[in-house]
């Protein structure tokens, strides 16, 4: 019998970009930040604890992998290996990001054959987007402890792909990982929001209500998210709300019997609200 890789679990986490400065400058025990940083101790506890081989990372580029010349909806990095990208102010001084191509390879492969247009990068920078979760769950080490397989999309240049077609492509996901020959313990995570808006009179938007319903549907009851059109999210969650439909990447990676094992919600961190939970595949 050969064994298969398996996700075993699925994890959503915001990725703010202030969070990754606040760890690199030594501020994370200040009042301010305190707070958020302790909201991930139990999950750097629990993943150390999983010891996963390898991160599907589901985030958005921040205009420095893309930029408007070239915008992919669904793109998968198949290298070998990952720099910390330069946003305008240096890379951050986190360690390189492994890759898993021959994983990736056979994702890019499968999902494409399941009619999923997914683009395949072979080298690319990682921005904040991927990298803050990344310290969020494992802290500062001198390496990352597994393979990250980065999973970008467009949250940013409308239009964006809808919940349902996020949804149905964690699905795909979820057939490929589980059809790879090779014995993996594989964590996905979805990454993006909570509810926050950067620019214009609504600037600073947090709606709390929100993001709590749409945490209680992500856990018992997903398929009334997938639905939910675009226009909601801005409405709701503010212009950078609409980064939360990665989330439903994640969920569709999980079979619908889950366990939420941690739930974690703060406001405010920088102008956004911080979210996060993790499930448990059953």
């Amino acid at each position: 019998m050969i064994n298969k890789a398996k996700i075993t679990a699925g994890l959503g986490t915001s990725h703010v970009p202030a969070i990754g400065a606040a760890l690199d400058n030594g501020n994370s025990n200040d009042p301010y930040w305190k707070p958020v940083f302790e909201g991930y101790e139990f999950t750097k506890k629990w993943i150390a604890e999983q010891k996963p081989d390898v991160i599907i990372l589901i985030y958005n580029d921040h205009a420095t992998a893309f930029s408007l010349d070239i915008i992919p909806t669904f793109a998968i990095g198949c290298a070998e290996y990952f720099q910390p990208a330069d946003e305008g102010w240096g890379p951050r001084q986190v360690p390189v990001v492994n890759g898993h191509p021959r994983l990736a390879w056979h994702i890019a492969q499968s999902t494409i054959l399941d009619e999923f247009d997914m683009t395949i990068v072979n080298k690319m920078d990682v921005d904040h987007g991927l990298t803050v979760p990344l310290s969020l769950l494992f802290g500062q080490p001198e390496l990352w402890p597994c393979k990250v397989i980065p999973l970008a999309v467009n949250v940013v240049q409308y239009p964006p792909p809808t919940g349902n077609r996020c949804y149905n492509l964690g699905k795909a996901i979820r057939k490929a990982v589980e059809s790879f020959d090779e014995e993996l313990n594989v964590i996905i995570c979805g990454t993006g929001g909570m509810s926050h808006q950067l620019q214009g009179p609504r600037a600073g938007l947090i709606n709390k209500e929100f993001d709590t319903k749409f945490l209680d549907l992500l856990s018992a009851n997903p398929k009334a998210l997938v639905d939910m059109p675009h226009v909601e999210y801005i409405r709701e969650a503010g212009s950078e709300g609409i980064e939360m439909i990665m989330w439903l990447i994640m969920r569709g990676a999980l079979k619908e019997e889950i366990t939420e094992l941690y739930r974690f919600y703060h406001v405010p961190a920088s102008n956004t609200a911080v979210g996060h939970i993790i499930f448990k595949n059953e």
